[in-house]
């Protein structure tokens, strides 16, 4: 498995550093698949249909723009819906709404020490295995959701978007809850929305519902501002509101009530849509209260994360994301399923610190026709302990998938994928566990 990993390092690293030489070069305007889904969608005209071509023409490359608009999101992530099916346009207000949604079926079949849930997360491989789960057949809805999404122009505000998702992710993976709601006025973004630490669109593509073991893909109630300069630069700063995973096992310390907003950041640089590199950061307060001492004390988490997708050639597409940092646990990661923003310190139980994390991700992806595409990924998530951290404690984490994925018609894809997981513990003790998925999608 080790001599895998290297190969695919160096695939995803030598298609990386391609990409800088054919950045000038690269597409810009959306791939055939794209331009397929953009056909299909219906326009209904709320306020009388036109009957001279020119507006029918000029209608057609405004629905295109904002198809364009849906896909090339800077924070839009591969498993999101597709752009809307009915798009209803009004020309007097200057608006369009746009309302879809997407059915998506996936089933999973374990070995070798069967994952407890529907995401195959390593930090979840049970050390040792379970003998009365080894293997296990499941499946799951988990995916299915619905979305409305607003666009317009005003001559106060200027342009302007509206965006509702929910998903069935809730409650035993069938219950509907909100995965984002914001709204986008100018440059400014307010509302639940993904986090300026993270990067979706430079995830490697992964079946799975846990995804990439280092991925920072997380949602957050924030006011996010993020100007782009010379249709080339993007620079964004944000206030998010926090939620931290702060170990609550010792009776000697408690954590306290989140009294300030995480402080994200980040620059990007785009060549052309859908590639970019960018790096972000974020700044956060993490405090608990000494219950023996009397005290309360105040750390500061940061994070560092490094990212970037590109298209080297037209048929090959790469994906590489670093991130570092402490505190930074519950933003996502393998790490988000433990409570590792502040942990316990060994040589003094009234006491808590921020762990080290560092993790890594690659994808290679490569288009034998615009609908057809095979894909690659692995990564990994470290944890550093300070001595006399329990020896059943994560140390690492590693993932790796290869999948196939097709789509039949522009909004109907089926999708098969191998999984490989692998966790760690700081004793050295460690297990591997596979997984194989089949995925069927509609959207609408």
């Amino acid at each position: 498995m080790r001599n895998i990993l290297k190969s695919l390092c160096a695939i995803a690293l030598f298609a990386l550093s391609c990409s800088a030489l054919s950045a000038e070069a690269a597409v810009s305007n959306p791939d055939s698949l794209i331009n397929r889904k953009a056909a299909s969608t219906k326009i209904m005209y709320i306020d009388g249909r036109p009957t001279d071509n020119a507006t029918i023409a000029a209608d057609k490359d405004s629905m295109f723009r904002v198809i364009s608009t849906f896909y090339y999101d800077q924070f839009r992530h591969f498993q999101d819906p597709d752009a809307p099916y009915f798009l209803f346009m009004s020309k007097e207000a200057g608006m369009s709404m746009g309302i879809g949604g997407s059915v998506r079926m996936r089933a999973f079949y374990d070995w070798n020490g069967a994952v407890p849930g529907s995401a195959f997360a390593p930090y979840t491989i049970p050390i040792p295995a379970n003998p009365l789960s080894m293997r296990r057949f499941s499946s799951t809805p988990a995916g299915t959701g619905l979305f409305f999404r607003v666009i317009g122009y005003h001559r106060v505000i200027g342009n302007y978007q509206l965006y509702i998702e929910t998903d069935f992710t809730g409650y035993d993976s069938r219950g509907l809850k909100l995965k984002k709601a914001y709204a986008m006025i100018r440059d400014f973004t307010v509302g639940y929305a993904a986090s300026t630490f993270s990067d979706p669109a430079a995830q490697p593509v992964v079946i799975d519902a846990a995804g990439n073991n280092n991925k920072y893909s997380h949602t957050s109630v924030l006011v996010r501002y993020m100007p782009c300069l010379k249709n080339r630069w993007h620079l964004g700063v944000s206030l998010e509101t926090p939620s931290t995973a702060i170990d609550q096992t010792m009776p000697a310390v408690k954590p306290l009530s989140e009294w300030l907003p995480d402080l994200a950041a980040l620059a990007q640089y785009q060549w052309a849509p859908g590639q970019h590199v960018r790096l972000s950061a974020i700044a956060r307060s993490l405090s608990y209260r000494d219950i023996s001492g009397g005290s309360n004390h105040n750390l500061t988490g940061w994070g560092l994360h490094l990212s970037s997708v590109a298209h080297p050639t037209r048929s090959l597409t790469t994906y590489a994301n670093l991130a570092c940092g402490r505190g930074i646990a519950g933003l996502g990661s393998d790490l988000q399923y433990g409570r590792y923003d502040l942990i316990s310190d060994p040589e003094n139980p009234s006491k808590l610190y921020a762990p080290q994390s560092m993790g890594w991700s690659l994808g290679v992806q490569y288009n034998f026709r615009p609908d057809f595409f095979i894909s690659i990924a692995a990564s990994q998530t470290y944890l550093s302990t300070r001595k006399g951290a329990p020896a059943d404690e994560y140390r690492c984490g590693t993932f790796a998938c290869a999948n196939a994925f097709w789509n039949i018609l522009p909004r109907l894809s089926v999708a098969a994928e191998v999984d490989y997981g692998r966790r760690e513990n700081i004793s050295k003790e460690a297990r591997n566990a596979w997984r194989a998925n089949v995925m069927c999608a509609f959207s609408f």
